[in-house]
């Protein structure tokens, strides 16, 4: 195992906490299994996390902050950390992502990130990041806090039916992740559509897409490839692509009548969780 002081605390964001971790244990005079112990975990989990061979938690950090009497210092530094486990050429996205004031997004395939549930994440992330997969979901599920913030943003989604039909790690996977998606229909600020196939041909032919408004920032479109995103503020970009997304609002059912196909699919086609 590598030995936490040939680290430079400097190198990322992950490397600052482990050292950090160890400092302010040290200053306790705690050992790695003793603090482990005051905070339900093994004094193995402890090393491993100081080493950077370990991602930590936000539960873990909780812990650590209420065992070391550190003020948050570990609760606010675990974002940075999971933030930092996000694709590189994705985290420009995140960033204006936990900015906006509003969200529009259309997704063509499956459901949008901020909406998924752990056990669907994890299955679609397995698929090309098998090695990374638990840091992976982690960042994932850290994006979606910004929904449950004092001030969240307005998220609409547009799915595809294709979103709910294409199955991602199995029945009893996407039963719970339809039941996720009807937990939102009290919520005031998010708000979810379903494409039909029978709508035919439409806006968002050429696939998945996402429109960021901003309090005093101009709007943001972004759409990514298999490898890459890109984001553009161009004002002819914007307002075409907020045409089509109007159009696209206009063609989908209602959020009620949406609610009412999600639930036929989930019991119809996920109902036998075996």
């Amino acid at each position: 195992m590598a030995n936490i002081q040939t680290l430079d605390p400097d190198a990322s964001p992950l490397a600052y906490y482990g050292g950090e971790l160890r400092r302010q244990r040290e200053a306790q005079g705690l050992t790695q299994p003793q603090l482990g112990t005051i905070i339900f975990c093994t004094g193995s989990l402890v090393g491993q996390i100081e080493t950077t061979k370990k991602i930590p938690t936000r539960d873990f950090s909780e812990r650590v902050d209420a065992a070391l009497g550190t003020d948050g210092t570990f609760s606010r530094l675990v974002g940075l950390v999971l933030r930092s486990q996000l694709p590189t050429w994705f985290q420009p996205y995140a960033d204006m992502e936990a900015k906006a004031a509003y969200i529009s997004t259309y997704q063509a395939q499956v459901v949008y990130g901020l909406l998924q549930t752990e056990e669907y994440a994890r299955a679609l992330l397995r698929v090309e990041h098998p090695r990374r997969v638990d840091e992976m979901v982690a960042a994932r599920l850290e994006r979606q806090r910004i929904l449950t913030r004092e001030n969240p943003p307005a998220l609409w989604v547009v799915l595809s039916e294709a979103a709910l039909l294409q199955e991602v790690g199995g029945h009893a996977v996407m039963r719970n992740q339809l039941a996720r998606l009807l937990e939102f229909q009290d919520d005031p600020w998010v708000q979810i559509q379903v494409l039909p196939f029978t709508v035919g041909e439409h806006t968002a032919m050429m696939g998945s897409f996402n429109l960021l408004r901003f309090d005093d920032d101009p709007d943001l479109f972004y759409v990514e490839s298999y490898d890459q995103g890109h984001m553009t503020a161009n004002p002819a970009v914007i307002k075409e692509r907020s045409v089509g997304y109007a159009r696209l609002q206009a063609s989908a059912l209602s959020p009620e009548d949406s609610a009412t196909l999600i639930t036929r699919v989930m019991e119809e086609r996920y109902g036998n969780q075996s």
